[in-house]
Order: C-alpha cells, then sequence, then structure tokens
C-alpha cells in the first residue's frame, strides 16, 4: 500500500472512533453539563498513583527482559529499562510503529540479536493488545453495555481472537513468516520459549490491572469520584487506551483515548469530571513516562555487551 493512502486509512480510522464516542458524549452532555466539577485534592494519593504507574513500567521491563532470555538473548535490568522507556516516547509520534523500531534499534546496539530484537519487540505488542481485550471483557461490559446492547457478544468474539493471535505468535512458522515479511532473518525455531510467553501474558495481565487501580487513585486524589470502583477504572482505562492504541494515526492516542474515556465514564461521574478525570489522567501518564525516561536521556548509554 501507498504510504500516504496507508497514512490516511490511519487518520479515518482514528476519526471514526472519535465520531462513534463522540456521539454519545453529544448525546448526554446537555444532561451532564449542569453538573460542577467537585475538586477534592489529595497529593498523597496523586504520587502513589504515578508510584503505581512505575511500578507497571517495572513489570512489563522483566516481562521483555524474560521474552529475552526465551529467544535466548541476555540484557542486563538498566539496558532494558533504558530501551523500554526511551524507545517507549515513539509513540507520541504519529503511527505506533516508532515505538516498535526504536525498541529493536536500541536493542541490537545493546547487542541483541536483530532478530530477536524484532521479534521480542512485535509479540509483547501482541501481547498487550491480547490481554487487553480479555481484562476489557471483564471488566468493560457494563460500562458500554448501556450504548451498545451486543457489547458483551462483540467483546467474547474479540477475546476468542485475541487468544488464537497470542497462540499465533508462539508457533514458530507463523513467526518466521511475520518477521520474513519485516525482512528480518531468524535463527533457531523462531518462537521463545512457552514459559516466556507466558509471563509476558501474566505481566502484561497485571499491568492492565495496576494502570487501572492508578487511575482510581488518581480520581481519588483529585476528583469526587467515589462512584467510581476499582473494576470500572480498569475497564475504561483499558478501553480508552486500547482504543488510542489502535488508532495509529494520532499520536500516544490523543484526543481518541480522551473521547472513549469520557464515553464510557460520564453516566458514572458525570461528563465535566469525567473529562476532567480524562484530562488529568493523560497529564500524569505523559509525565510517568518522560519521568522514566529522563535518567537515561541525560545520562550516557552503557556500551553494548556480548550475546550470550
Amino acid at each position: 500500500m501507498d504510504r500516504r493512502l496507508w497514512r490516511v486509512a490511519q487518520w479515518v480510522f482514528g476519526a471514526i472512533i472519535v465520531l462513534v464516542a463522540g456521539r454519545s458524549i453529544v448525546h448526554n452532555w446537555s444532561r451532564m453539563r449542569g453538573q460542577p466539577v467537585v475538586w477534592h485534592i489529595s497529593p498523597l494519593l496523586v504520587v502513589a498513583s504515578l508510584l503505581v504507574t512505575w511500578a507497571m513500567y517495572l513489570v512489563l521491563i522483566q516481562a521483555w527482559r524474560v521474552m529475552l532470555v526465551g529467544w535466548g538473548q541476555r540484557l542486563g535490568p538498566l539496558p532494558a529499562a533504558r530501551i523500554w522507556t526511551v524507545s517507549s516516547l515513539g509513540k507520541y509520534v504519529p503511527g505506533q510503529v516508532w515505538a516498535i523500531a526504536g525498541m529493536a534499534v536500541m536493542a541490537q546496539r545493546a547487542g541483541v540479536a536483530p532478530w530477536a530484537a524484532t521479534g521480542s519487540s512485535v509479540l509483547l505488542q501482541g501481547l498487550a493488545v491480547g490481554t487487553g481485550a480479555c481484562v476489557l471483557g471483564v471488566t468493560g461490559v457494563s460500562l458500554l453495555q448501556a450504548d451498545y446492547p451486543y457489547v458483551r457478544v462483540v467483546l467474547i468474539v474479540l477475546v476468542v481472537l485475541s487468544v488464537l493471535g497470542v497462540l499465533l505468535l508462539t508457533w514458530p512458522p507463523f513467526i518466521r513468516r511475520a518477521l520474513g515479511l519485516l525482512r528480518v532473518n531468524v535463527e533457531g525455531s523462531g518462537a521463545p520459549v512457552l514459559a516466556a510467553v507466558l509471563f509476558g501474558i501474566g505481566a502484561n495481565a497485571a499491568a492492565w490491572a495496576g494502570y487501572g487501580v492508578a487511575l482510581w487513585l488518581l480520581a481519588r486524589g483529585l476528583l469526587d469520584a467515589g462512584s467510581l470502583t476499582i473494576p470500572m477504572a480498569i475497564g475504561a482505562f483499558t478501553a480508552s487506551y486500547l482504543a488510542g492504541f489502535l488508532a495509529f494515526g494520532m499520536p500516544a492516542g490523543l484526543v481518541v483515548r480522551e473521547t472513549v474515556f469520557v464515553s464510557m465514564m460520564q453516566a458514572t461521574l458525570g461528563a465535566p469530571t469525567a473529562l476532567a478525570l480524562a484530562l488529568a489522567s493523560r497529564l500524569i501518564l505523559t509525565a510517568a513516562e518522560f519521568g522514566a525516561a529522563a535518567p537515561f536521556l541525560l545520562s550516557s548509554p552503557e556500551r553494548p555487551r556480548a550475546q550470550v
């Protein structure tokens, strides 16, 4: 596909998500706009939200290291943290490929085999989407069912497809063919050991739950959000983040994530409070991502290590 056509397709996909979710917001805004935003500032809870977010980063970084071991590679904790946090900033460039490409290139420079660096990056992204769909199927149905009565069936289908997708990502012939399309030569079987994949699944599921807890803490630390439960926070965060991730043309899911979040949470919190929480979540996540990468951006990278 021509690059310009692909870019247009990405923007169209993102626009469709915004329009669908925005329809619900506009429909209910007149009923919600009279509700004031009540602020209850608790700095300790806000800091706790940030710390939980960073803890989830550590979980995902360790999952990546375990994945590399499954590919027969080794990477120390600090180099892995540097690569993961710095490459994650690529999401702020339109098109999700930049974060994946950045992780692969930096891993290669750190001594990881090119095929393993690329394969582990792609596989972890697939696991993130698949586990996110499963978590959403468990926690997000009640938030969507009022406006979309058939969403339960859709989510069941999505979860089944996600599980099948994860299974494909552990099948050597599929891995070799997928990486071959990326012009990456694969050594050995081309698939990580099952234990590494299972660890990645568990780590990503834990991360989605942790991010939801961080959102719940942020809501309690800033707003009058007593009606927001932890499962609801997990579902709303997961759905909005996945929507932003899949809207490839939007840097870091900008606008898409907030629109979906408000659409899901306005009936529970009121549209003004939901919008305030969406914007606050965007700010705290951006601060968390740049804050995690800042120490590595300000320091000199370590020399590449020999492969094991």
